[in-house]
């Protein structure tokens, strides 16, 4: 201990106190939105959860993100409003199981030519509700929704709606045989309603049927000694999936309708 003459004693300890002692302490973005522009906790959850909110310029969407000294800032045409559900049309590429689908989706694998004006967001990937299901072993149109309306009018009226599949297969067909497939097999002791059947090209079969039993389509090319050797889904009712590419995704535009 040092002591000059008529002063206190200083100890070590006072003299080199650490450097975060005179930091502050990392807070929630949210908190820190507070302070800067003076909203509620609710409205500064929904400008960050809505992408309205940068940190040292980069937007961050996840109101417990920790700041410290960085720069916050509300983006000038910050809209106040909840998030709104979203419909989601994913390309499943071939090979890859349509039930593990959402886990492949980002901002990274938007299809870049989507026309539906929705600005995407984090929160437009959680709580994703797998629609529609696909035939075993098929790849293409996908539904994935945190719409309510959405899921229940593809549970309540999916069989109704008539989707189109193309189906590689090995073989050929005579003209009754083609008809056949239309209209005539019986699935598991059941009647098939009629369908369309079509050549797409020379090794391409066009499926347009109601709501297909699982399995379905493989039995009906089976029956008329077709090898299957791939399905692609590309249509739901009004609902195509346009020239997005495998692995890709779009959202569902305000107009269409399944």
């Amino acid at each position: 201990m040092f002591r000059a003459p008529g002063a206190c004693p200083v100890t070590m300890t006072a003299l080199f106190l650490p450097m975060t002692a005179f930091m502050t302490d990392p807070i929630r973005l949210s908190k820190r939105l507070i302070e800067v522009i003076g909203c509620s906790r609710r409205e500064a959850e929904l400008y960050i959860e809505g992408g309205w909110v940068t940190v040292d310029g980069v937007v961050v969407e996840e109101p417990q993100f920790k700041v410290a000294e960085q720069r916050v800032e509300l983006l000038p045409n910050a809209v106040l409003a909840p998030i709104e559900p979203v419909t989601l049309l994913l390309n499943v590429p071939n090979g890859h199981n349509p039930e593990r689908a959402v886990e492949g989706i980002s901002s990274a694998n938007h299809w870049p030519e989507d026309s539906s004006g929705i600005r995407p967001l984090k929160g437009h990937f959680a709580r994703l509700i797998n629609c529609a299901p696909l035939q075993a072993g098929a790849d293409g149109l996908h539904v994935l929704t945190q719409d309510w309306r959405i899921e229940r009018k593809l549970k309540e009226d999916l069989s109704k709606l008539e989707q189109e599949y193309v189906v590689e297969v090995v073989g050929t067909l005579s003209a009754s045989q083609l008809k056949r497939l239309a209209h005539g097999l019986t699935f598991n002791g059941v009647a098939l309603p009629p369908c369309k059947v079509s050549w797409q090209n020379e090794t391409r079969l066009r499926f347009a049927l109601k709501n297909p039993l699982p399995g379905q389509i493989v039995f009906m090319c089976n029956s008329v000694d077709l090898k299957v050797l791939g399905m692609k889904r590309i249509r739901i009712g009004g609902v195509s999936m346009a020239k997005v590419q495998p692995g890709q995704w779009r959202y569902l535009a305000g107009k269409e309708r399944f």
